[in-house]
Order: C-alpha cells, then structure tokens, then sequence
C-alpha cells in the first residue's frame, strides 16, 4: 500500500488554517478501503523565512506529496480525487 503525505502550510491563529485541517481530517476519514496511507504534516510560515516569503499571502496551502495542490479553501471532493489518484 502505498503511502501520500499532505502538507498544511499555515500559522497559529489563521482561522482558514484551522478550516482547512479539519477538511483535511475529514476527507481522511471517509477515504475507502483500499486507499493509500495518509500522513499528515504542518508547517507554520511563522517558523520558516522562506515558507513565510512565498506562502504568506497565500496560506493555508495544501500540498500533496510536496506539490500544490490548493490554497486558502480546501475543497474536499477535490482533495478526496487526489489522494486516491496518488495511489496509481
């Protein structure tokens, strides 16, 4: 079974940081048997100059297996489509 890592880029207190994650729990959490492992990590733009430089207009932004996968909104469906395309 393969393994797709999703990277939420955000910062303590950012209330769409906070939407996005709970999105994030959620898709995971109805993805069907079968499906790949899914590991989550956070990143906060307040600890990463370089995060903080390209991403601070922009966050939360979600990466799956390192490539942009979206920014500010998480749409669920969408996000679903691509985990379960990673693990093709």
């Amino acid at each position: 079974m393969s393994t797709v890592t999703i990277t939420l880029i955000g910062k303590p207190g950012c209330h769409l940081c906070d939407d996005a994650r709970e999105a994030i729990r959620s898709v995971i959490g109805d993805l069907p048997a079968g499906a790949p492992e899914v590991r989550v990590e956070e990143l906060s733009i307040l600890d990463d100059a370089e995060l903080h430089e390209r991403y601070v207009e922009d966050i939360p932004v979600v990466l799956v297996d390192g490539r942009q996968h979206t920014y500010w909104r998480v749409d669920q469906a969408r996000l679903r489509t691509a985990l379960l395309e990673e693990a093709r």
